[in-house]
C-alpha cells in the first residue's frame, strides 16, 4: 500500500509541479514545537522538481522516525536566495543539525557559517559544497556516474557503428553543480580517451530543466543536420527532454542515437524498454538518505566527538576549504537487459509499473 501511495505522490509531483514555488514544510511536517527536547534534524534539498525526490524525502524520514527524531523538512526550488531563506527558518526551529542538497555547491557558504555561529552541524547532501567548513558529506559517486554513462555509450559504438567514432553532446545540469561537475568530468575522461570521438557541444542548464536540455537538443541537431550520435545527460529529466528533441525528428531509436540518463526515473526506465533510450544510472536513494540521516542523529547526540568516531569513513574529500568526511553510496547501471535485475529487484519498481501500457 506504500508503494501505491508514493507512486501516487510522484505522479502528481511530476504532472503538476505546484510545489515548486512554496515552502513543503507545512505539507510534510507536523506541527513543530521548537522548544521540544526531541532531536530535531533538517533536511533541505535544492528542488522537488525531480521525481526522485519524493522517495529522498521518504526514506529520510523513515530513518529519522526510527531514530525518534523530528524531521524538519522544506525545499528551495533551484533558488538559491529561497534556499537560504529556508535555511535560516529551520535554524528558527532550533534543528541540531542541517542536512542540505545545495543549490549551488560554491555559494552556500554562508549558510554554514550561521549554522556554525548556533552550534549548527551541517552534512552535505548528495551535491558536494565547496569552499566552506562543512562538517560531513554523503554522496553517490558521481565521477562514476559519468564514467558509467560514457563505458556504455563505447560499447554502443562497438556494436551499432563497428568502431569508436562520432559526435558526441555533454547535457550538463545546473551551473556551479559539484554532481553535474563530476558527472560530467567521468564522461569527458571516456571522450578524452578516445580519439575518434567528438565533443561538439556541452551545456549548462539552469534548474536541470528538462525544457532548456530539449532546446539544446534541437538547436544541435539542426546546426550539424542530425549528425549527433551520442547524448549523455547529468539526470533523467534532461534526458527526456533529448529523448522529445529526437522524437521529434524521428531519431528517437537506441539504435540510431545513444542517449544516457541519471536517476533512473520511472518514464526513463520506459524508454530503455521503448527502445527509446540506453541507458540510466540508478543511484541507489535508500541507503543514501538513511546514511544521511542516521549520521545526522549520531552528529546530534555527539556534537564534541569526530565523524571517524561515529560512523566508516569512506573518503575524504577536499572542498576547497578542507578535507570533508565523505561516506559514498551505491550506483548501478541499468540497461534495457537488466531492468529486472536492477531496479525491480531493490523494489524501487514494480514491474507492473514499467512494462505495463
Amino acid at each position: 500500500m506504500k508503494k501505491k501511495v508514493l507512486g501516487l505522490l510522484i505522479a502528481i509531483l511530476v504532472i503538476s509541479n505546484l510545489f515548486a514555488s512554496i515552502s513543503l514544510a507545512s505539507w510534510f511536517d507536523e506541527e513543530d514545537d521548537i522548544n521540544s527536547n526531541q532531536i530535531k534534524i533538517g533536511f533541505l534539498l535544492k528542488t522537488m522538481q525531480e521525481e526522485r525526490y519524493l522517495r529522498d524525502k521518504f526514506a529520510f524520514e523513515d530513518e529519522v522516525k526510527r531514530l525518534g527524531a523530528k524531521l524538519i523538512f522544506d525545499a528551495a526550488s533551484n533558488d538559491e536566495n529561497l534556499q537560504l531563506a529556508r535555511f535560516k527558518r529551520m535554524l528558527d526551529k532550533n534543528v541540531d543539525v542541517v542536512v542540505l542538497q545545495p543549490v549551488s555547491s560554491n555559494k552556500t557558504s554562508k549558510m554554514i557559517e550561521l549554522a556554525h555561529k548556533q552550534g549548527v552541524k551541517v552534512v552535505g547532501y548528495d551535491s558536494l559544497i565547496l569552499n566552506a567548513d562543512l562538517d560531513a558529506h554523503v554522496m553517490q559517486d558521481s565521477w562514476a556516474v559519468g564514467r558509467l554513462q560514457g563505458e556504455a555509450m563505447l560499447e554502443w559504438f562497438k556494436e551499432k557503428k563497428g568502431k569508436v567514432e562520432g559526435n558526441v553532446v555533454l547535457i550538463k545540469g545546473h551551473p556551479n553543480d559539484s554532481n553535474a561537475i563530476m558527472m560530467t568530468s567521468g564522461a569527458k575522461r571516456i571522450i578524452k580517451n578516445n580519439s575518434g570521438l567528438n565533443l561538439v557541444a556541452e551545456r549548462w542548464h539552469k534548474g536541470w530543466s528538462s525544457d532548456k536540455a530539449m532546446a539544446t537538443a534541437v538547436e544541435l541537431l539542426d546546426k550539424y543536420d542530425n549528425n549527433i550520435d551520442a547524448f549523455i545527460c547529468n539526470n533523467s529529466g534532461m534526458a527526456r527532454g533529448v529523448v522529445a528533441a529526437l522524437e521529434a525528428k524521428g531519431l528517437a531509436d537506441s539504435d540510431k542515437v545513444f542517449v544516457a540518463g541519471s536517476d533512473a526515473d520511472l518514464q526513463n526506465i520506459k524508454y530503455l524498454v521503448q527502445g527509446k533510450q540506453n541507458v540510466e544510472i540508478f543511484k541507489k536513494i535508500k541507503p543514501l538518505a538513511k546514511a544521511a540521516a542516521n549520521l545526522a542523529y549520531k552528529l546530534a547526540k555527539n556534537p564534541t566527538k569526530e565523524i571517524k568516531e561515529l560512523t566508516v569513513v569512506d573518503r575524504m574529500l577536499d572542498n576547497g576549504y578542507k578535507e570533508v568526511p565523505t561516506i559514498v553510496t551505491p550506483i548501478v547501471r541499468v540497461i534495457k537487459d537488466n531492468i529486472d535485475q536492477t531496479v525491480i529487484k531493490a523494489n524501487f519498481y514494480d514491474k507492473d509499473d514499467i512494462y505495463k501500457d
